[in-house]
């Protein structure tokens, strides 16, 4: 059986043990789970992407046992335009191969935690843009600030206050507005780091990865799901 999804549509590639195609069906999404109770348990194929840990969850709970593969694994074995008929087709032979290389089903807890990596990475590259944004802009005023975060908040300060700096009164404002959203995202990234941490120090498996040579916290939450 091989799955593929788009959106609120599941295309459903069912074939037997022989891998001779028995059923293709396009699903919405409130039939999944009554379409798969009503099967017997069987091998489920499905590309890791989306959603597709929470349904491996799910369709695991129901008796199935349920492998995921990265797309990149499962394209070359699209025969055609991909859609998502011919993406279930192409699921199911690259399910079937015995080399393939499957990716574990993440826990609820695990998934939960790489989301808070997810945003704190997104907050830190915004930080690391607002950062370039400021500096750029200062320097088309003769003010250059060196690299790194903690020079844009220490040298803030001074640039506002200094009255022979030439800076507009309208720029200055600005200026202290951009600075005040660095600020908000900097302090986004250390409360999510603040978070896992938290979760670090609570879960085994975490710290035995940091107790490792080169490993710390922050990347044993990551690797440890």
């Amino acid at each position: 059986m091989n799955v593929a999804a788009a959106g609120a549509v599941f295309a459903v590639h069912g074939v037997e043990g022989r891998g001779k195609a028995v059923f293709r069906k396009s699903l919405k999404r409130a039939q999944v789970v009554m379409f798969f109770a009503n099967l017997e348990p069987c091998l489920i194929g499905m590309e890791a992407c989306g959603s597709a840990h929470y349904w491996a969850r799910k369709l695991t709970v129901l008796g199935h046992s349920v492998k995921l593969m990265a797309p990149q694994f499962v394209k070359p074995y699209v025969k055609t335009n991909k859609n998502d008929a011919a993406n279930a087709e192409a699921i199911r032979e690259a399910v079937s191969r015995p080399n393939m290389r499957f990716v574990p089903i993440k826990t609820i807890e695990g998934q939960a935690v790489l989301a808070f990596h997810r945003r704190r990475q997104g907050f830190a590259k915004a930080r690391t843009a607002q950062a370039n944004q400021i500096r750029g802009l200062l320097s088309e005023f003769g003010l250059v600030i060196p690299q790194g975060i903690a020079s844009i908040a220490k040298r803030i300060p001074r640039i506002l206050k200094d009255a022979e700096s030439g800076l507009p009164d309208t720029l200055r404002a600005l200026v202290a507005r951009l600075a005040t959203y660095l600020k908000e995202l900097d302090c986004q990234v250390d409360e999510l780091e603040a978070q896992i941490q938290a979760w670090h120090r609570q879960n085994a498996q975490s710290q035995r990865l940091a107790d490792m040579p080169s490993i710390g916290p922050i990347t044993a939450t990551v690797v440890g799901w």
